[in-house]
């Protein structure tokens, strides 16, 4: 199955509730009139687009419409796609890991999936040849290290962990040494799934960044912040209050398959200007894939 098809399939709820209303709509329109525009509106807000971004996203139809003189459904719709592909174009989508060693660092509160993705993150790189060391830093929650052991063991990486408890940023600055000793390729690191609302682990969040920051300064670094898509408008919350406190360089959106809300995506991208690079559209291996703004957008509208 091609990475469309299976994008296009694990948006399958999303799409509909998008989809299913707009076709009778695209299919009626002739012209530009208040109704059309303030019923496309709704619907996406419905799919968690929210206001501001649905607002946007309406009056720059508006104005390509009247601009090009749109009198079938099949044009606004090409459209409605360019414009929501260029607000999902806010930077780099590629996740860059040149040196040796690289390392990513994932963070986000509990349940969004940190520890699926690091797994499959891991397969993946692994699968291309790298040498990967996971580093279990997630000391609060009970058996967090012992399901990052369970996927280090199915990627054949090596892991780093200490007992539950331990101070997160001296397991990081273990790994790190770890890995340099042993000749990683990538240090993919686990934390704590730090509530949002809570400064003191939010603060602990920048110190693990700091380490990395001093012992390895010029490394390929990337903090990818992982949502999980079927908490809608929340993800955006979250994602705000951690942009506050570290240096986001991409999303990573899980369980897009299992929501209807899949349009909360362009209102990450839209308020936070930080690019979604990797999407999970399933439980295998192989359904976390890289992140294609216009194949995401016709998805949404196929």
């Amino acid at each position: 199955m091609s990475v469309f098809s299976r994008l296009r399939e694990g948006l399958s709820k999303t799409r509909k509730s998008i989809s299913v209303q707009l076709s009778g709509m695209f299919a009626a329109f002739t012209g530009a009139n208040d109704e059309f525009f303030e019923e496309l509106e709704e619907t996406l807000i419905m799919a968690d687009l929210g206001a501001q971004t649905a607002g946007k996203i309406v009056e720059e139809l508006r104005e390509v419409t009247r601009r090009e003189g749109f009198r079938s459904g099949d044009d606004i719709k090409a459209a409605l796609v360019d414009i929501l592909t260029g607000i999902l174009d806010v930077g780099a989508r590629e996740i860059t890991l040149e040196t040796k060693p690289s390392v990513i660092l994932v963070i986000g509160v509990n349940g969004v999936g940190k520890t699926t993705t690091i797994g499959k993150l891991a397969l993946k790189y692994k699968e291309e040849g790298k040498k990967v060391l996971l580093c279990a830093g997630d000391t609060f929650r009970a058996a967090a290290g012992e399901q990052l052991s369970i996927w280090a063991q199915r990627a054949g990486a090596d892991i780093v962990k200490r007992d539950e408890g331990a101070d997160p940023a001296s397991v990081i600055f273990d790994g790190i040494n770890a890995a340099k000793a042993r000749g990683a390729d990538l240090i993919i690191c686990d934390t704590a799934g730090r509530l949002h609302n809570k400064s003191n682990l939010m603060n602990e969040l920048g110190k693990i960044s700091r380490i990395i920051d001093r012992e390895m300064p010029d490394a390929d670094k990337e903090t990818l912040l992982v949502l999980d898509a079927t908490t809608g408008y929340n993800g955006l919350t979250q994602a705000l209050k951690f942009k506050e406190t570290a240096d986001i360089t991409g999303i990573v959106l899980t369980k897009l398959d299992g929501t209807a809300k899949g349009g909360i995506v362009y209102a990450i991208a839209e308020q936070l200007q930080v690019p979604v690079k990797l999407v999970g559209v399933g439980e295998k291996p192989d359904d976390l894939i890289e992140f294609d703004c216009r194949e995401f957008s016709e998805a949404i509208l196929a």
